[in-house]
């Protein structure tokens, strides 16, 4: 992920014309395939897509794939855009949360991979809806805490371990002595500046912990006494007095910068932030922490960025092979490697130990 989540808004005028012309600009020929990605910006990440799409071109020269990336802040953006300007790709990666969305407003078709690989992935790398399945990742990620051990340690607070999650009030005290700690602006960075997908993705399952949820699981059909219940209510409760009791900021900086700059003492995040973090601090000192249990038991987040094919596409078959491609070997291999993913099959490395720890525990769920 990270990789953020961002809005998902209509189409401008303007966006659409300027959509038209990277279509017109994508190089799709005559059983050629266009692919778009969000990586724009993101060298580590859209090195590892190109890498991809050169091995496959390798092997499959008369179904060429040609690459446009977009900045993740307005990529949303530009498939609502594209959507509506019939100018969608054959390809696009797509954030997990959202997918549900697209496949409802038609953007994209079913996948026809393999059975076989079907059968390999973990469930929360795959985007099914009404049971069809329209999308899968190559790697999956977890929402977690991340401290500053010194911290911790300074302050005299337990560590939680996956088999014993903080409660409720062991979390609450632990951010009131984080917060008593010279040289932190706060106690945490609840990650607040992310916006659209993120919400329900990052908070739903803090919500699920007090026993709320967004929806009837039932009938999916309505959130009354769910989403507005006493246990719900209970939950933004709990939620907004963080920020008015001054454990959080309203309004901290992007992309987890304060705990990278020394702001607070603990961040929530996910998988995604933990190379960074231990680039900066040392993996000794950065803690990775489960999801707290506020009387439900422990939730937490999955899935991730994933790919699926658009309802447009004059090569589905192709792009479904790609996607194939895509899934098997080197290519999550070098993700899991890069920025500590979890790997969704078994296709592949079972002696790599990078995929023999995620497969154990996952990296924001190990007991450290």
């Amino acid at each position: 992920m990270m990789t953020t989540r961002r809005m998902f808004l209509g189409a401008s005028a303007a966006a659409l014309t300027t959509l038209a012309a990277c279509s017109s600009q994508s190089g799709k020929g005559a059983g050629g395939l266009t692919l778009w990605t969000h990586n724009g910006g993101n060298k580590e990440e859209l090195d590892v897509v190109n890498s991809a799409v050169k091995d496959f071109n390798a092997a499959n020269p008369n179904t060429p794939v040609t690459v446009k990336s977009f900045p993740q802040e307005s990529y949303n953006d530009a498939i609502a855009s594209a959507a509506v300007s019939g100018n969608l790709p054959d390809i696009l990666d797509l954030d997990g949360p959202i997918m549900s969305n697209w496949a409802w407003a038609g953007y994209l078709s079913p996948l026809t991979i393999s059975q076989d690989l079907q059968g390999k992935i973990i469930d929360s790398a795959k985007g099914v809806w009404n049971n069809k399945l329209y999308s899968v990742g190559p790697y999956d990620t977890s929402l977690c805490f991340l401290g500053r051990k010194s911290a911790f340690d300074k302050a005299g607070v337990t560590i939680p371990t996956v088999n014993k999650p903080w409660t409720k009030d062991e979390f609450m005290g632990a951010l009131d002595k984080l917060s008593k700690l010279d040289g932190f602006s706060y106690a945490i960075d609840m990650s607040v500046w992310d916006t659209a997908e993120w919400w329900p993705y990052a908070y739903a399952p803090m919500l699920q912990s007090f026993g709320g949820d967004l929806i009837d699981r039932k009938s999916y059909e309505t959130a009354e006494g769910f989403l507005n219940g006493d246990k719900a209510v209970e939950w933004g409760t709990w939620f907004r007095s963080l920020f008015t009791s001054n454990y959080a900021s309203q309004t901290p900086a992007k992309d987890g910068q304060d705990f990278l700059q020394g702001k607070v003492p603990l961040v929530y995040a996910g998988g995604w932030k933990v190379l960074k973090a231990q680039e900066t601090f040392g993996e000794d000192e950065v803690l990775i922490l489960p999801p707290v249990d506020f009387g439900a038991g422990a939730h937490v987040g999955g899935g991730s960025w994933q790919w699926g094919v658009s309802s447009s596409s004059k090569n589905a078959d192709a792009a479904n092979k790609f996607i194939e491609f895509l899934m098997q070997g080197q290519v999550p291999r070098s993700v899991l490697r890069r920025h500590r993913q979890l790997p969704v099959n078994r296709v592949g490395h079972p002696e790599d130990e990078v995929l023999r720890r995620g497969q154990a525990a996952g990296a924001c769920l190990r007991d450290r």
